[in-house]
């Protein structure tokens, strides 16, 4: 580990194919929109000798292979994979997004990952949803160690921002949260702050000096060793308390001197097991400097500390009718499963999926099965298909390296995998097999799009296939009610993403509309009508008479028909005429043009013709009857009801129980929940929540999340429904 007497870097440089799980790491980077992640990430290639300079492979391409969405609002918006090696280890970096919108790309890096860094910014702290994602680890018991950052800011301080962190992650535990190092500082500047040039080991008492752009390992002065002490014993009882060798604390207790090869080992058996955290110090390498502040210690922790894939359980696996099937964890001669963790669109080679394997061995040119079950909901449907694998490479930047396998344990790059999308399962083609979905959030933020032309028209609907393809966090909508296109979105960030990557990707071009929200309508009152068509023009005429009554009926009930006709003033034969007219109406709506529903029509009498009447007639017949009806008595406008449920810190609940009171909402009830949050509990039209994602977060600071579902269609305001009507009667 990074605090090891005589650490060496060992093998260092770009990672092609690992050859045994052992040999893999597998990483993800989480922390707040800049953070430093990404920098984070550059700075560790540069000390691996993966790139000649910060920022840069050795060909000239960048680290991190941002489209043009990234470069314009300066943020990653999608996840990224850097392997580097160190000390024979291939570590697969795996940089998330920071920003709210793209947790999707989040949640991809935390199912490839056997552990996490968080990335900390002394200048900014720690987020409520950086909180959340810890949980998430802490849920599947997931190693995962702290990175501060930013620590070249004013009045930025390690020492401080390492409490924040202990109290924000360490729960019942504080204690868990400890540094392994304590930062070495310069000269002050002209600011007053003093800046930091390197850092002291707390188990070897080792002094590593960046000043000079390159590690330099020499012994602290006798002054600064008593500085560390109290640090470096509360960081031995840390370990110790974690240690799986009971007698160890009665022997530190007692006065024992432990050794500092036995410290380290039980130090990284309880970061693999989950239940210490070390704190690390970071910072980019300086111009022309080969090794970044802590960059080497980050390295050694991963490479020491962290699990390998062995000790990653796999996820569920069943065969492809449901039954459960027992894998192996990170067998490389069992079946094979992988998941394909990203998709993207490559205007050169096409599709290229980012997989990760959990068992077997993946082969370019075999041909594979390819499952997708699970979210039919989003717009994927269930699919199952053979298809041949292409080219297997690991990615640099925009670079890609072709590699002749990939072992289980391992992540690679699969291209030409037509038909497989983000969260499907490769499996043999004589075995086929499906893994469980990852959790995905819940999209809640409404684009209604129309194609900007009728060339664009004809793209659409492919282009939306392949954009839903890629990003499941996304959902498509063919709204019936209001014959609109909707794409389901996490946020205006996700929404923004979606519509440049359809004009940029795949040459679509669109224009933004309202979302309009699917009314209803019913009657307010029992009313009567008479459908009269009669016609005659000189041959084969139209006739048809019926008198109907309409009343209402409770929530739920739909359309209800019931024949009293006596004496055959409409013969058998035309009352499902009657009735199809009827409903018919009912579809296209009474008033306002929205669906009528919710009410019982009663065929009462009518009048027939033995030559002019015909099914067409009383068709007619039945819907002039219905509109009559409904000129005689007041409609209401429904409007869909949602029930709404919001997880919120407890700070923010009379924020959110008020803010949802001026959406015309009523709230239910809280629920105390643990982690000083709240559940709160309402009912919402939801022509008021259109925007709410975008709302909530701004509410909240981030820090709350919700979900709905519907409840019922109900009366609207009179005031409300008439400027609907009036905006109706308008476009009409």
């Amino acid at each position: 580990m990074g605090d090891k007497a005589n650490a060496h870097p060992g093998a260092a440089g770009r990672a092609t194919a690992a050859d045994h799980p052992a040999s893999v790491r597998n990483v993800v980077l989480v922390g707040h929109s800049g953070s430093g992640k990404t920098t984070l990430v550059e700075a560790l290639a540069l000390a691996a000798g993966a790139v000649n300079r910060a920022g840069r492979v050795e060909d000239g391409g960048t680290v991190s292979d941002y489209d043009e969405i990234e470069h314009r609002q300066n943020r990653s918006v999608q996840l990224s994979l850097v392997p580097v090696e160190w000390d024979g280890i291939k570590i697969n970096l795996l940089d998330t997004p920071g920003y709210a919108d793209f947790v999707g790309e989040l949640r991809a890096g935390l199912r490839a990952a056997d552990a996490a860094l968080f990335v900390v910014s002394a200048s900014d702290g720690v987020d409520g949803s950086t909180r959340m994602v810890w949980e998430e680890c802490a849920a599947v018991g997931m190693p995962r160690a702290i990175v501060i950052t930013h620590l070249e800011a004013a009045r930025s301080n390690f020492e401080e921002m390492t409490r924040t962190c202990a109290e924000a992650f360490g729960g019942d535990d504080p204690d868990a949260v400890l540094p392994l190092y304590t930062p070495l500082h310069g000269p002050q500047g002209p600011d007053g702050h003093a800046p930091v040039t390197g850092l002291v080991g707390l188990l070897s008492q080792k002094l590593f000096d960046y000043s000079t752009g390159e590690r330099k390992e020499s012994e602290p002065g006798e002054d600064q060793l008593p500085e560390i002490e109290e640090a470096r014993n509360r960081l031995i009882e840390g370990i110790i308390s974690e240690s799986e060798d009971e007698t160890l604390m009665d022997r530190y207790l007692g006065g024992e001197q432990i050794d500092v090869k036995t410290l380290v080992e039980d130090l990284e058996r309880a970061v693999a097991r989950g239940v210490f955290f070390p704190v690390l110090a970071a910072a980019p390498a300086a111009e022309g400097a080969k090794q970044g502040l802590g960059t080497v210690e980050l390295l050694e922790l991963v490479t020491g500390g962290f699990p390998t894939p062995f000790e990653h359980p796999t996820p569920g696996v069943t065969t492809i009718d449901g039954k459960p099937r027992e894998i192996k964890a990170c067998d490389t001669q069992g079946p094979l499963v992988a998941e394909v963790v990203k998709t993207a669109s490559d205007p050169y080679v096409g599709r290229v999926s980012l997989v990760r394997v959990f068992s077997g061995t993946l082969r370019p040119d075999e041909t594979v099965h390819v499952s997708g079950h699970g979210l039919a909901d989003r717009g994927h449907e269930d699919h199952d298909v053979d298809e041949r694998v292409g080219a297997l490479s690991t990615p640099f930047g925009k670079q890609q390296r072709p590699v002749t396998h990939a072992i289980a344990g391992d992540l690679v790059c699969v291209a030409k995998l037509s038909r497989a999308e983000t969260g499907d399962t490769l499996s043999a083609k004589d075995d086929p097999l499906l893994m469980e979905p990852w959790q995905m959030p819940d999209p809640l933020l409404p684009l209604a799009i129309e194609a900007h032309s009728k060339a664009d028209e004809d793209k659409l609907s492919q282009g939306l296939s392949r954009l839903v393809a890629e990003d499941p966090t996304m959902r498509l909508e063919q709204n019936q009610d209001t014959h609109q296109v909707v794409l389901w979105c996490l946020g205006e960030a996700h929404a923004d993403v979606a519509l440049e990557r359809l004009r940029s990707r795949y040459g679509v071009q669109v224009d933004v509309v309202p979302h309009k929200v699917s009314l209803r309508e019913t009657f307010a009152g029992k009313s009567g009508g008479r459908g009269r068509h009669v016609k005659q023009s000189g041959g084969h005429g139209q006739y048809a008479i019926c008198e109907i009554e309409v009343e209402p009926l409770p929530g739920g009930s739909g359309i209800e028909f019931v024949d009293k006709v006596i004496g055959g003033a409409v013969p058998r034969q035309f009352i499902p005429s009657v009735e199809k007219g009827v409903r018919a109406q009912a579809a296209k709506g009474v008033a306002a043009g929205y669906p009528l529903i919710d009410v019982r029509v009663t065929l009462l009498d009518g009048k027939a013709h033995s030559v002019d009447s015909s099914d067409a007639a009383f068709q007619t017949a039945g819907a002039l009857a219905l509109r009559e009806a409904a000129a005689e008595v007041k409609i209401h406008l429904l409007e869909p009801v949602a029930e709404v449920s919001v997880l919120v810190g407890d700070d923010y609940v009379g924020a959110v129980m008020s803010d949802l009171s001026g959406r015309r909402g009523r709230v239910l009830g809280t629920e105390q929940t643990s982690g000083g949050r709240t559940v709160v509990r309402a009912e919402v039209p939801e022509i008021e929540i259109g925007r709410y994602a975008v709302d909530l977060r701004s509410l909240s600071h981030g820090t709350a999340r919700f979900n709905r579902s519907y409840a019922r269609h109900e009366p609207m305001p009179p005031q409300i429904a008439e400027r609907l009507r009036e905006e109706a009667r308008q476009a009409s």
